[in-house]
Protein backbone atom coordinates (compact mmCIF):
# COMPACT_ATOMS: atom_id res chain seq x y z
CA UNK A 1 0.00 0.00 0.00
CA UNK A 2 3.32 2.22 0.60
CA UNK A 3 4.72 1.79 -2.34
CA UNK A 4 1.49 2.12 -4.32
CA UNK A 5 1.15 5.53 -2.96
CA UNK A 6 4.74 6.61 -3.65
CA UNK A 7 4.21 5.23 -7.13
CA UNK A 8 1.04 7.36 -7.42
CA UNK A 9 2.80 10.28 -5.81
CA UNK A 10 5.78 10.57 -8.00
CA UNK A 11 3.31 9.82 -11.42
CA UNK A 12 1.43 12.73 -10.51
CA UNK A 13 4.51 15.38 -9.57
CA UNK A 14 5.75 13.84 -12.84
CA UNK A 15 3.34 16.14 -14.91
CA UNK A 16 1.25 15.32 -17.89
CA UNK A 17 3.88 13.63 -19.60
CA UNK A 18 3.88 10.93 -17.97
CA UNK A 19 0.57 9.37 -19.31
CA UNK A 20 1.89 9.07 -22.73
CA UNK A 21 4.79 7.58 -20.86
CA UNK A 22 2.87 5.05 -19.66
CA UNK A 23 0.94 4.46 -22.44
CA UNK A 24 3.88 3.52 -23.99
CA UNK A 25 5.35 1.51 -21.07
CA UNK A 26 2.41 -0.52 -21.47
CA UNK A 27 3.22 -0.88 -25.26
CA UNK A 28 6.50 -1.91 -24.37
CA UNK A 29 5.49 -4.09 -21.61
CA UNK A 30 2.81 -6.42 -23.96
CA UNK A 31 4.77 -6.45 -27.07
CA UNK A 32 8.21 -7.86 -24.63
CA UNK A 33 5.67 -10.41 -22.76
CA UNK A 34 4.05 -11.83 -26.52
CA UNK A 35 7.83 -12.43 -27.85
CA UNK A 36 8.71 -14.22 -25.01
CA UNK A 37 5.85 -16.28 -25.18
CA UNK A 38 6.36 -16.87 -28.99
CA UNK A 39 9.88 -17.31 -28.79
CA UNK A 40 9.47 -19.80 -26.00
CA UNK A 41 7.03 -22.18 -28.05
CA UNK A 42 9.66 -21.68 -30.99
CA UNK A 43 11.47 -23.19 -28.92
CA UNK A 44 9.55 -26.11 -27.80
CA UNK A 45 8.90 -26.77 -31.47
CA UNK A 46 12.35 -27.58 -32.86
CA UNK A 47 13.12 -30.00 -34.00
CA UNK A 48 16.89 -30.92 -34.69
CA UNK A 49 16.34 -34.54 -35.42
CA UNK A 50 13.76 -34.51 -37.23
CA UNK A 51 15.93 -32.18 -39.57
CA UNK A 52 18.56 -34.79 -39.67
CA UNK A 53 16.00 -37.61 -40.15
CA UNK A 54 14.88 -35.17 -43.63
CA UNK A 55 18.33 -34.70 -44.80
CA UNK A 56 18.93 -38.66 -44.79
CA UNK A 57 15.63 -39.09 -46.61
CA UNK A 58 16.57 -36.54 -49.83
CA UNK A 59 20.19 -38.42 -49.25
CA UNK A 60 18.61 -41.95 -50.35
CA UNK A 61 16.39 -39.68 -52.96
CA UNK A 62 13.41 -39.84 -50.70
CA UNK A 63 11.98 -36.51 -51.34
CA UNK A 64 7.89 -37.13 -51.24
CA UNK A 65 8.70 -39.02 -47.76
CA UNK A 66 11.30 -36.30 -46.90
CA UNK A 67 8.61 -33.81 -47.57
CA UNK A 68 5.98 -35.40 -45.55
CA UNK A 69 7.79 -35.68 -42.91
CA UNK A 70 8.24 -31.89 -43.03
CA UNK A 71 4.93 -30.97 -43.40
CA UNK A 72 4.08 -32.39 -40.76
CA UNK A 73 6.06 -30.28 -38.18
CA UNK A 74 5.64 -27.00 -36.80
CA UNK A 75 9.72 -26.59 -36.31
CA UNK A 76 10.10 -22.72 -38.78
CA UNK A 77 12.82 -24.49 -40.42
CA UNK A 78 11.11 -27.85 -41.39
CA UNK A 79 8.51 -25.64 -42.13
CA UNK A 80 10.41 -23.78 -44.76
CA UNK A 81 11.78 -27.08 -45.68
CA UNK A 82 8.31 -28.92 -46.46
CA UNK A 83 6.95 -26.24 -48.45
CA UNK A 84 10.49 -25.81 -50.35
CA UNK A 85 9.79 -29.77 -50.98
CA UNK A 86 6.51 -29.51 -51.68
CA UNK A 87 7.71 -27.27 -55.09
CA UNK A 88 11.08 -28.73 -56.26
CA UNK A 89 9.62 -29.69 -59.39
CA UNK A 90 8.71 -26.45 -60.21
CA UNK A 91 10.77 -23.58 -58.31
CA UNK A 92 12.31 -24.77 -54.86
CA UNK A 93 14.10 -21.08 -54.69
CA UNK A 94 11.18 -19.58 -54.50
CA UNK A 95 9.49 -21.85 -52.70
CA UNK A 96 11.75 -21.67 -49.87
CA UNK A 97 12.06 -18.01 -50.08
CA UNK A 98 8.59 -17.57 -49.44
CA UNK A 99 8.47 -20.01 -46.52
CA UNK A 100 11.79 -18.32 -45.01
CA UNK A 101 10.65 -15.16 -45.39
CA UNK A 102 7.40 -15.47 -43.50
CA UNK A 103 9.35 -17.31 -40.96
CA UNK A 104 11.49 -14.33 -40.55
CA UNK A 105 8.65 -12.22 -41.11
CA UNK A 106 7.06 -13.64 -37.65
CA UNK A 107 10.00 -13.73 -35.89
CA UNK A 108 10.91 -10.18 -36.14
CA UNK A 109 7.33 -8.90 -35.57
CA UNK A 110 7.58 -6.52 -32.45
CA UNK A 111 11.14 -5.50 -32.96
CA UNK A 112 10.01 -2.12 -34.71
CA UNK A 113 8.22 -1.15 -31.72
CA UNK A 114 10.69 -1.89 -29.37
CA UNK A 115 13.25 0.40 -31.11
CA UNK A 116 10.62 2.97 -31.31
CA UNK A 117 10.62 2.52 -27.50
CA UNK A 118 14.23 3.02 -27.20
CA UNK A 119 14.01 6.32 -29.12
CA UNK A 120 10.90 7.49 -27.94
CA UNK A 121 11.38 6.72 -24.34
CA UNK A 122 14.14 9.35 -23.61
CA UNK A 123 12.39 12.19 -26.32
CA UNK A 124 9.13 12.28 -24.06
CA UNK A 125 11.52 12.75 -20.99
CA UNK A 126 13.14 15.33 -22.13
CA UNK A 127 9.88 17.20 -23.28
CA UNK A 128 8.96 17.09 -19.80
CA UNK A 129 11.82 18.33 -18.71
CA UNK A 130 11.84 21.14 -20.46
CA UNK A 131 7.92 21.34 -19.89
CA UNK A 132 8.95 21.40 -16.18
CA UNK A 133 11.41 23.89 -16.25
CA UNK A 134 9.59 25.99 -18.01
CA UNK A 135 6.94 25.47 -15.57
CA UNK A 136 9.45 26.38 -13.05
CA UNK A 137 10.49 29.86 -14.25
CA UNK A 138 6.87 30.79 -14.60
CA UNK A 139 6.75 31.18 -11.02
CA UNK A 140 10.09 32.86 -10.69
CA UNK A 141 9.63 36.49 -9.23
CA UNK A 142 6.54 35.49 -7.09
CA UNK A 143 8.03 35.48 -3.39
CA UNK A 144 5.19 34.00 -1.89
CA UNK A 145 5.15 30.93 -4.85
CA UNK A 146 8.64 30.42 -5.65
CA UNK A 147 9.92 28.00 -3.52
CA UNK A 148 7.50 25.93 -4.07
CA UNK A 149 6.27 26.18 -7.38
CA UNK A 150 10.15 26.28 -8.63
CA UNK A 151 10.78 23.13 -6.50
CA UNK A 152 7.78 21.16 -8.12
CA UNK A 153 8.82 21.86 -11.78
CA UNK A 154 12.59 20.93 -11.30
CA UNK A 155 11.13 17.77 -9.19
CA UNK A 156 8.76 17.45 -12.53
CA UNK A 157 11.71 17.60 -14.55
CA UNK A 158 13.75 14.87 -13.24
CA UNK A 159 11.11 12.54 -12.93
CA UNK A 160 10.14 12.78 -16.69
CA UNK A 161 13.57 12.26 -17.41
CA UNK A 162 14.15 9.77 -15.40
CA UNK A 163 11.19 7.87 -16.17
CA UNK A 164 11.85 8.37 -19.95
CA UNK A 165 15.67 7.00 -19.19
CA UNK A 166 14.44 3.54 -17.11
CA UNK A 167 12.07 2.52 -20.09
CA UNK A 168 14.65 3.03 -22.75
CA UNK A 169 16.60 0.66 -21.23
CA UNK A 170 13.72 -1.34 -20.43
CA UNK A 171 12.58 -1.69 -23.65
CA UNK A 172 16.75 -1.79 -24.83
CA UNK A 173 17.73 -5.33 -23.46
CA UNK A 174 14.81 -7.44 -24.68
CA UNK A 175 15.26 -5.33 -28.39
CA UNK A 176 18.70 -6.95 -28.83
CA UNK A 177 18.12 -10.11 -27.24
CA UNK A 178 15.45 -10.85 -29.70
CA UNK A 179 17.32 -8.94 -32.59
CA UNK A 180 19.92 -12.13 -31.78
CA UNK A 181 17.35 -15.00 -31.77
CA UNK A 182 16.23 -13.62 -34.87
CA UNK A 183 19.40 -13.30 -36.34
CA UNK A 184 20.21 -17.18 -35.58
CA UNK A 185 16.85 -18.29 -36.93
CA UNK A 186 18.26 -16.59 -40.01
CA UNK A 187 21.13 -18.66 -39.97
CA UNK A 188 19.69 -21.69 -39.47
CA UNK A 189 17.27 -21.13 -41.87
CA UNK A 190 19.95 -20.64 -44.89
CA UNK A 191 21.82 -23.73 -43.35
CA UNK A 192 18.68 -25.71 -44.21
CA UNK A 193 18.05 -24.15 -47.04
CA UNK A 194 21.75 -24.80 -48.52
CA UNK A 195 21.78 -27.93 -47.44
CA UNK A 196 18.53 -28.68 -49.13
CA UNK A 197 20.17 -27.60 -52.11
CA UNK A 198 23.39 -29.62 -52.00
CA UNK A 199 21.33 -32.99 -51.28
CA UNK A 200 19.35 -32.24 -54.28
CA UNK A 201 21.77 -31.32 -56.39
CA UNK A 202 23.82 -34.48 -55.39
CA UNK A 203 20.97 -36.49 -56.88
CA UNK A 204 21.69 -35.09 -60.10
CA UNK A 205 18.94 -32.35 -60.60
CA UNK A 206 20.55 -28.49 -60.88
CA UNK A 207 18.40 -26.35 -58.37
CA UNK A 208 20.04 -22.90 -57.67
CA UNK A 209 18.91 -21.28 -54.58
CA UNK A 210 19.42 -17.38 -53.14
CA UNK A 211 19.44 -16.53 -49.57
CA UNK A 212 16.55 -16.45 -47.88
CA UNK A 213 17.23 -13.66 -46.00
CA UNK A 214 17.69 -11.35 -49.19
CA UNK A 215 14.23 -11.64 -51.25
CA UNK A 216 11.23 -13.08 -49.87
CA UNK A 217 7.64 -12.78 -50.57
CA UNK A 218 5.31 -11.74 -47.82
CA UNK A 219 2.55 -15.09 -48.97
CA UNK A 220 2.61 -17.01 -46.14
CA UNK A 221 3.25 -20.81 -47.04
CA UNK A 222 0.40 -21.46 -43.79
CA UNK A 223 -2.12 -20.81 -47.07
CA UNK A 224 -0.81 -23.79 -48.80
Amino acid sequence: MIFANIVLNTFSRGGPIMWPLLLVALVAIVTVLERIFWWSMVRLRRQESKVSEVYSLLKNGQIEEAAKLARTSKDPVMKMIGWGLSHHETSLQNALQVAAGFELKQAGRGLAVLDTVVTLGPLLGLLGTVTGIMNAFHFVGNEELAAVKVSGGIAEALIATATGLALAIFALIPFNYFGRKLANLQFDLETSATNVELLLQSRGREIHFASPATHYSEVSPATR
